[in-house]
């Protein structure tokens, strides 16, 4: 059996062939080590620099009108104007609000239609407020079941309502900026109804502090 050596011919094909495997390699180990470089590198930047996700406040809920009027009819009509805050926590990282649509929902149901925010970069430690208009449009109609719930916790004097954002965010450091991340906030509001006492059975209640926004509260928020 013939014995291939790499090191002691001076010419031939076999001297050639074991000379271009360790110059494989060696190429093969330098990409490698090249990869884990840049590997390692990306996992530091992504350490020190990993952005959090922004902080949603739901400061105040002004409810205008709500009326829904079961069994005759499970259509609700509602004016509510939300203010909302968000704040940029990191330190290093910019946020742009490219899209961003807010929403109100009672029990997983939308009862206002989505109006959206402007566009908006917070720098920094920054902060934004908002105050959107929330409104059924008479576009809202909810299942029968669902419109009995909402008169009953009406009558009976309070009435939990979830302010709901979807929208897209980008994140920025220095002059580079990430894909779009798909941004959701949920901020449970309770609201008081006629001081507590209800609408005893009246379902269209309203006028000056008749529905008031109980206590500003921290959204949940996922990105």
């Amino acid at each position: 059996m013939a014995i291939k050596d790499c090191g002691g011919h001076k010419g031939g094909g076999s001297g050639c062939e074991c000379h271009k495997r360790k110059l494989y390699r060696k190429c093969c180990g330098f990409l490698l080590a090249v990869i884990l470089l840049a590997l390692f590198v990306i996992l530091v930047v992504y350490l020190v620099l990993r952005p959090h996700k922004p902080q949603f406040y739901l400061q105040d809920l002004a409810v205008l009108c709500l009326n829904v009027t079961p069994p005759a009819s499970a259509y609700l009509f509602t004016t509510m104007q939300a203010t909302v805050a968000a704040r940029n926590p990191n330190d290093r990282v910019g946020v742009y609000y490219d899209s961003a649509d807010v929403y109100a929902q009672y029990k997983g149901v939308a009862i206002t239609v989505p109006t959206r925010l402007p566009v908006a970069y917070q720098g920094h430690r920054d902060q934004s407020v908002w105050s959107p208009y929330l409104r059924s449009m008479d576009n809202v109609m909810l299942p029968p079941e669902l419109a009995v719930a909402l008169a009953q916790d009406e009558t009976a004097g309070y009435v939990l309502i979830d302010i709901r954002v979807d929208g897209w965010v980008r994140w920025k450091v220095g002059t580079w900026i990430s894909g779009h991340y798909h941004l959701r906030a949920n901020c449970p509001a309770l609201i008081r109804v006629n001081e507590g006492k209800g609408s005893y059975g009246a379902t269209t209640g309203g006028g000056t502090d008749y529905f008031r926004f109980q206590q500003a509260a921290a959204c949940n928020v996922d990105v």
